[in-house]
């Protein structure tokens, strides 16, 4: 009787350790997972007011030089609120607020401006419609364009120094969408770099459905492809995207970015598709991830930029149409968190387009369509946090 008794006592304390056990994995999912990532607060002043009544229009790239000052550019009056956004600019003014801003405008580390400039000069077309901003290694700075105006098509490439002195434009405007040429391009939407190699990575595009691998030089395109390291990319339509059919064997109109990495891959966005397609500088293919496959219209993957350690470890993939920055294990694709949400006070999105990372490892985004701003992201280090979405990354109280 008395080893029954010890046997039925343990049997117990095993069933509570058990019980007890149970409980914690049902307060910890009930808590949300929890994963380790880089954690990120908005600076809600920074950048700092801007002179001359100046605002932004839809603002569509960001790129950050070699002194971690930051670049964008923006759409400006074209793209500006007649009514309410533009009295300077009208003839008569109507009011005090506002004027368009250059279209070019770069910021020092503490967010003051310290230049801006742009717009039609000699030598070169500008774009019809401003789209991307990328700065090379030599601080040369490099835009597209994806206005699609039959007497202006961007189907061409400008690159200028840091200062706006004009350097180079790669193929001619007006040209028809043809992603098997090699003498111009199909509205770039951004366009990334290979130092080592001398090569741009152009994302190509709005009409094109390619990337295209550049001397950055001279800008001859050395190579390309599509989807899947397809050879002769096909420019035809493949209709609206649905979540429930088999992945598309071609991009869909925008390929919005393509960013080469320190260990020899690309990673493509394919934007309506919702995915990230990844390849070897080469054109080929490796593997792809979805990112919000239920998304529609817009679709989920606008750009990408990349955590500024040496391996280059996490990619964050900005979501304008979800309107939040997801953080990734950049290898295997794993989604380990994201942050942000839709709305208008800092450290929410309407139109989240562009990305880029600085040497400290911050975060800048620039929003497009009515969101008309940029935006810093704190780096504070690694921590655990929900797997799911964090929020609005607001600043901790002191």
């Amino acid at each position: 009787m008395k080893r029954s008794r010890v046997v039925l006592l343990g049997s117990s304390m095993v069933g509570a350790v058990a019980l007890l056990a149970i409980g914690q994995a049902v307060l910890e999912a009930n808590q949300g997972e929890t994963v380790l990532a880089p954690v990120f607060e908005v600076d809600p002043f920074w950048p700092k007011p801007m002179p001359n009544h100046w605002i932004l229009g839809s603002t569509i790239g960001v790129g950050v030089d070699s002194r971690d000052h930051i670049f964008i550019i923006h759409r400006g009056f074209a793209t500006l609120t007649a009514r309410t956004e533009a009295g300077l600019d009208t003839k008569p003014p109507t009011g005090e607020c506002c004027a368009a801003a250059p279209p070019i405008l770069e910021f020092d580390p503490a967010g003051t401006l310290v230049k801006s400039w742009g717009g039609p000069g000699e030598g070169y077309t500008w774009p019809s419609s401003n789209h991307g901003i990328s700065i090379d290694h030599k601080d040369n700075v490099w835009i597209g364009g994806n206005g699609n105006d039959s007497t202006a098509r961007d189907s061409h490439i400008l690159k200028f120094t840091k200062d706006g002195r004009f350097l180079l434009q790669i193929g001619k405007p007006g040209r028809n969408t043809n992603s098997n040429s090699l003498e111009h391009f199909g509205r770039v939407a951004k366009i990334s770099f290979d130092p080592a190699a001398n090569e741009a990575y152009a994302a190509d595009g709005y009409g094109n459905k390619r990337v295209a691998v550049l001397d950055m030089d001279n800008g001859a395109i050395k190579r390309y492809w599509g989807a899947y390291g397809t050879k002769n990319p096909d420019d035809a339509s493949l209709g609206p995207y649905h979540p429930d059919s088999a992945p598309a064997r071609q991009f869909r109109n925008p390929v919005h970015c393509a960013e080469p990495t320190s260990d020899g891959l690309v990673y493509v966005c394919d934007r309506p598709n919702n995915r990230i397609q990844v390849f070897r500088k080469d054109g080929t293919f490796v593997k792809e991830q979805r990112i919000a496959p239920r998304t529609l219209g817009d679709g989920a993957v606008w750009d990408i930029a990349f955590s500024r350690d040496r391996e280059q470890k996490y990619l964050y993939l900005a979501d304008g149409k979800n309107e939040r920055i997801y953080v990734l294990d950049r290898q295997s694709l794993e989604l380990l968190t994201s942050f942000g949400d839709g709305g208008r006070q800092p450290g929410q999105f309407f139109g989240v387009h562009s990305i880029a990372t600085d040497s400290k490892g911050n975060i800048y985004t620039t929003e497009t369509y009515e969101g008309k701003r940029l935006q810093k992201f704190v780096y504070r280090g690694l921590k655990r946090v929900k797997r799911g979405n964090q929020g609005v990354p607001w600043p901790a109280k002191p």
